[in-house]
């Protein structure tokens, strides 16, 4: 990695009139923001579909688009939707993604525009050249055919023909609306850093077609599930619930799923990051029954056998280990041996460990340092926070001495600005400086998280001058 820097903003947080970011003129405008202030890096969260919780991190397929990104007024400037149709999409908030409302409205303008197409045999077509798309469309219409239940209840084989054909238009307008941003972005010296979680949902297209790479029952359902053993985040863990991988069985096959996946992956974006990354060595097996993620056990990953075809698969293109948690000698050696850059979070360095790996002056230069990741809360909000003790250390650690120690986010954002970090990356809320009602995610909340949404004007706030200065100062 050359020395760089970037930004972490998933697409919902964009600004824009319907209720949620897209892959509209305000993608664009957000590329140009990036360049203006001297960034090279887009970070962005997955691009899948959202659960009940509005995570993209349990969707019903691993290769599906969201259609919530698909941009309204493009539709629009197709002739596929009227000036009064898009009336009705129009948000109550700027300032939070309304999923409820996009829940039960979305689709059914979607299929309107889907009704109005003049291209169908290009768009069957696109759909055919990708068997994950084909398969996801085709698990949607079922699912839509079965009242929406787990794919182990459906006893309606029949679909219909227009759904079908309506998630089959969503895909072709998401990976070509996409396209024409990446595109851009690339065009404006902008490369895009894309986010692989490590599970997939149970009632997913994942599953259902691919049943045999997954730890199942007879009656197809998971033998024992994903999550983490309590850690800083969470007392109980975190019981995901994800299947687990049969990687016995994937292995036989050079693990062709995975390998397909990080390819398509690839066509998406110019980097990726891969979450929970320390499951390739050994990962946390819960009891299917259990309730909490107390009552689990570590199990042998694939390890390097599977990350060396991962090196493979992406050539000079970038692979962030997202080596965070409970990290064991084990795991540690794998990220080493795998070449890979790790990720270092500047609030992870105040823990209590005096030496912690994450303090600035430990970082190497094969890392990427972050002020926070998704699942923290804003620098503002941290130092907010913190105990006073701690505080002070910190800010004592970056140079700021002074005791209004809200001002003291410039001192942090340089320290980290100024690490050994080939690729230093702040979330959106730090460059703006706001406090945790930002906050996008809390790691065990169910409700309230994916939400937060910058508006233009706050972008516009932002001193470009400032941060192009920082990537100049600090040779990024």
């Amino acid at each position: 990695m050359k020395r760089k820097s970037g930004v972490l903003m998933h697409i919902s947080s964009l600004w824009g009139d319907y209720s949620i970011g897209s892959f509209g003129k305000e993608a664009k405008e957000f590329v140009d923001f990036l360049s203006e202030c001297g960034f090279s890096y887009w970070q962005v969260l997955p691009f899948c579909m959202v659960d009940e919780c509005n995570s993209p991190y349990k969707s019903y397929s691993a290769f599906g688009g969201n259609p919530y990104f698909v941009d309204l007024n493009i539709l629009k400037d197709k002739g596929l939707l009227t000036e009064e149709e898009l009336k009705t999409q129009l948000q109550t908030t700027p300032y939070s993604s309304e999923y409820v409302r996009l829940y039960h409205t979305r689709n059914e303008i979607l299929k309107k525009a889907s009704e109005r197409v003049t291209n169908k045999a290009e768009i069957e077509e696109f759909v055919a050249h990708n068997k994950y798309i084909e398969d996801f469309c085709m698990f949607m219409a079922l699912k839509s055919a079965n009242q929406q239940k787990l794919w182990t209840e459906w006893d309606n084989e029949s679909y219909d023909e227009a759904v079908l054909f309506m998630w089959k238009f969503i895909q072709y307008e998401f990976f070509n609306q996409w396209k024409s941003i990446k595109d851009y972005a690339n065009s404006k010296g902008i490369q895009i850093i894309g986010d692989i979680p490590i599970y997939v949902s149970f009632d997913s297209c994942d599953v259902w077609s691919n049943k045999d790479q997954f730890l199942l029952n007879d009656k197809g359902y998971p033998v024992s599930v994903a999550g983490v053993p309590p850690d800083y985040f969470s007392a109980d863990g975190q019981l995901w619930g994800n299947p687990l991988y049969d990687w016995d069985k994937m292995k036989k096959d050079g693990y062709n799923w995975w390998c397909d996946r990080l390819k398509h992956m690839f066509t998406l974006f110019d980097g990726v990051r891969i979450d929970h990354f320390r499951a390739f060595e050994s990962y946390w097996s819960v009891d299917a029954k259990e309730t909490t993620a107390r009552n689990g056990k570590w199990i042998k990953g694939p390890g390097m056998d599977i990350i060396d075809k991962f090196k493979e698969i992406a050539g000079d293109k970038l692979i962030i280990a997202e080596d965070l948690g409970d990290l064991s000698p084990e795991v540690m050696k794998m990220v080493e041996d795998s070449g890979l850059p790790g990720m270092r979070v500047f609030q992870f360095g105040f823990l209590g460990d005096d030496d912690s790996t994450h303090l600035p002056h430990n970082y190497i230069p094969n890392s990427v340092a972050y002020s926070g990741t998704h699942d923290n809360n804003t620098l503002l909000g941290y130092l907010w926070e913190l105990d006073d003790n701690t505080r002070k250390k910190m800010l004592d650690y970056c140079g700021y001495e002074s005791p209004d120690w809200e001002r003291g986010l410039d001192s942090v954002i340089k320290t980290i600005f100024r690490s050994s970090s080939a690729l230093c990356i702040l979330p959106i809320q730090d460059l703006l400086g706001y406090g945790s009602d930002t906050r996008l995610n809390i790691p065990g909340k169910a409700d309230g998280n994916w939400q937060y949404r910058v508006t233009k004007a706050q972008l516009d706030s932002i001193d470009k001058n400032k941060f192009r200065h920082y990537n100049n100062l600090y040779k990024r």
